[in-house]
């Protein structure tokens, strides 16, 4: 938990209820963007809600909501990827550029111990890359995937936290 101007920055473990605001953010075009490798179809809440419910009840995911005085802003998870631990986050656009996601994911890290943890962004997603690296992470490689939300195949940059 850290203050920040007033405002309580605070991590929960994520309950199905809170699904519903991850989705809506999510609907947002440019973050969808931004965020470039997204479902094929944001507008499916059913197929949104019904993934992200097995997720909570997966022990090898630790999900986590984003508050800032109680109000949900975000979200961020540790899942495994071809047995790798990685982190994903998604803030609520209103909420880019004042701290949050790097202040969530050190919390979120402090929390989290699996080391190394891997990260993935896409390439022209700057403010992504600068959270990973205020956070520790090393830009160590790059990848190729096709981004729904771009309808193309983009290159993704690949982070890594050892310590």
């Amino acid at each position: 938990m850290v203050s920040n101007t007033n405002r309580i920055i605070t991590l929960s473990e994520t309950e199905e209820d809170d699904l519903n605001a991850f989705f809506q953010f999510q609907l947002d075009n440019e973050a969808n963007y931004l965020a470039a490798f997204t479902a094929k179809d944001p507008n499916d809440k059913t197929a949104y809600i019904e993934k992200y419910a097995k997720h909570l009840a997966d022990p090898t995911i630790n999900m986590r909501t984003i508050k800032i005085n109680d109000e949900i802003v975000g979200s961020l998870a540790k899942f495994i990827r071809e047995n790798d631990a990685e982190i994903t986050y998604w803030i609520d656009r209103k909420f880019w550029g004042q701290g949050v996601a790097s202040t969530a994911l050190n919390d979120f890290l402090r929390i989290e111990q699996t080391r190394p943890i891997y990260a993935r962004v896409a390439f022209d997603n700057y403010g992504s890359q600068k959270i990973l690296e205020k956070c520790g992470f090393v830009r160590i490689g790059k990848d190729k995937g096709f981004a729904n939300a771009r309808q193309a195949e983009i290159e993704e940059y690949i982070y890594k936290l050892v310590g």
